[in-house]
């Protein structure tokens, strides 16, 4: 027979077992997509805010571009992103009507991050949610170094060339998700060499003063077994006045065209019989107002080491440069008249990279992206991929070398 004092023991023990429990579900974490439904007869209302952090809790391979905040029924208010372990902040902004936030900087390779946020509903009811999480690493991710950079003015010969940090299996994939345009209206196509870089051009050169637009959408794209990209952006460049300057090695001189006019003609050196310069289109990938050039580092031993070459311009990734010299027979100037270089473009000029000489004067009318051809010369036509330098590629054989 129960007694009314131990069945109101048992009662309470029964009540104290079930707030137990309420306890052991409220203390629960929550995971990157908070939802409370708030169900149950006389249970609180819940709140109507659903927060989804995009890189899911426990991740790994998160993009180090797109992760953010959303909340849907509700408003942001407040939103902490810490780099895991150090607790170093990551700044970041809640967008104006508080649906979204977002990281103030692109966020590092391999490094585990987190981020808590909360949220309140048209009620004033708060939600929560957090994640932690890992980003792609280095190992599984690939970045493309590109030439020209954002808001540059280039010569109309400048072509949009990528390098790749990993080979690239999955050409078409990623080619298709790098899209090069321009205001002139120009057909821009992409050609491989070989498995790490990628270069587009129009058919014929930039038109002057166009601007073209680069929009990289390398976020996530697989380039090879396991490899991923990382980038998206938008990049754009204008094409200036347009210049192409032609070298005559049986004359030793060269014209400058402008915009259709010969602006100048100037006394050039090229190379001797014995290191003849390329033939062919080149274009300026670098300036350089004084440099070091030791002819070692391109197969000439120890035949010169210049430590401040004057106002050099580079034609060809193998030593190819049209530069200024000082150290010539000044009894017996060779320019305009006979080569004397190991395969360079000499201009008459001083040490130190002063004074009114033809090599100061082409230097400073001079853009990267500007053409320098040479003709006459005994040598082959330069290597389309030596240097920036497609021009010398057949347009069928160009857009043979396409993966889309």
């Amino acid at each position: 027979m129960t007694t009314p004092d131990i069945a109101a023991r048992r009662a309470l023990v029964a009540c104290a077992a079930l707030m137990v429990g309420a306890l052991t579900l409220t203390a629960c974490g929550g995971d990157a997509n908070a939802e409370n439904d708030g169900k149950g007869g006389d249970s609180p209302k819940t709140s109507a805010a659903k927060i989804a952090i995009s890189a899911k809790d426990g991740s790994t391979g998160a993009s180090i571009n797109a992760t953010g905040v959303k909340v849907s029924d509700g408003k942001l208010t407040e939103v902490k992103m810490t780099v895991a372990g150090s607790g170093q902040a990551v700044p970041g902004a809640i967008s104006a009507d508080g649906h979204t936030w977002k990281p103030g900087q692109r966020l590092e390779r391999g490094t585990k991050y987190e981020i808590n946020a909360t949220a309140k509903d048209s009620e004033g009811r708060t939600a929560a949610a957090n994640s932690i999480f890992t980003t792609v690493s280095s190992a599984n991710s690939f970045i493309g170094t590109y030439t020209p950079d954002d808001g540059s003015t280039v010569g109309v010969g400048m072509p949009v060339s990528f390098t790749f940090d990993k080979s690239i299996t999955d050409k078409k994939a990623v080619q298709s998700h790098i899209t090069v345009n321009t205001s002139s209206g120009q057909q821009v196509v992409g050609h491989w060499f070989g498995d790490r870089r990628l270069d587009f051009r129009p058919q014929e050169y930039w038109k002057a003063g166009s601007k073209v637009t680069m929009d990289i959408d390398l976020d996530g794209v697989q380039g090879a077994q396991g490899v991923y990209g990382v980038q998206k952006k938008s990049v754009s460049f204008t094409v200036g006045r347009s210049q192409v300057s032609t070298v005559d090695v049986n004359t030793q001189t060269m014209t400058v065209v402008r915009d259709g006019q010969t602006i100048k003609s100037v006394p050039i050196s090229a190379g001797s019989p014995e290191h003849t310069t390329y033939n062919g289109q080149m274009v300026v990938s670098e300036k350089f107002t004084q440099t070091r050039m030791n002819g070692s580092t391109v197969g000439f031993g120890g035949e010169y080491d210049i430590p401040d070459v004057p106002h050099a311009m580079r034609l060809t990734t193998s030593g190819t440069f049209i530069h200024g010299n000082y150290w010539y027979n000044k009894g017996n100037p060779p320019f305009g008249r006979t080569g004397t270089s190991h395969g360079c473009v000499g201009l008459a000029d001083v040490q130190g990279a002063q004074g009114a000489t033809s090599a100061k004067w082409f230097y400073d009318n001079t853009l990267i992206g500007d053409v320098v051809i040479v003709k006459n010369s005994p040598d082959t036509t330069v290597a389309p991929d030596n240097g920036l330098n497609g021009w010398n590629m057949q347009w069928s054989a160009w857009t043979a070398g396409s993966a889309v």
